[in-house]
């Protein structure tokens, strides 16, 4: 039996960043985009780190969501070892509600891109979209879901402050 690699891999320095991560999964799963979550820290697990960048694209995943919290180094890092887009959602910390992760990941060397999402749930639900729209530009029919996605969220924004 084979499984075919999910064109997006939704990683995490730590468990504890699911609640949030799993925004991003929630987001492709509406658009009908497979996805893979892993727990890959930077600072504890660095040899995963570097096996799963390094080899990421030839395992086939097509873009890469990280996620990560205070220091926030993993982003960065697996950004330095893959050729895929990298789409960094700040998790946000007890002690500086997340600025610090914020910093840490836009704040890159020239060379070394992350998309840098917003603090918390609406970044990784946005990294989740973001994902989806890279995907579309070579998949007509993901494009056409998320026009329908687009159209379905404006049509529920009303007019009038009433019912």
């Amino acid at each position: 039996m084979t499984t075919e690699t999910p064109p997006v891999a939704i990683i995490m320095g730590s468990r504890s960043d699911w609640p949030t991560m799993r925004q991003a999964a929630e987001a492709l799963d509406r658009l009908g985009v497979a996805w893979e979550a892993k727990v890959v820290s930077a600072h504890r697990t660095p040899q995963r780190l570097f096996d799963f960048a390094t080899g990421a694209k030839a395992a086939g995943y097509r873009v890469i969501i990280a996620g990560a919290g205070g220091a926030a180094h993993l982003p960065g890092m697996a950004a330095s070892m893959t050729e895929l887009p990298v789409l960094g959602v700040p998790v946000e910390s007890k002690a500086l509600k997340g600025m610090d992760s914020l910093l840490s990941i836009a704040q890159m060397p020239g060379g070394v891109p992350v998309a840098t999402l917003a603090i918390g749930e609406p970044g990784a639900k946005n990294a989740g979209i973001l994902a989806a729209q890279i995907l579309a530009l070579s998949d007509d029919a993901l494009a056409g879901r998320l026009a329908a996605f687009r159209a379905a969220q404006t049509e529920a924004v009303h007019e009038t402050v009433e019912d």
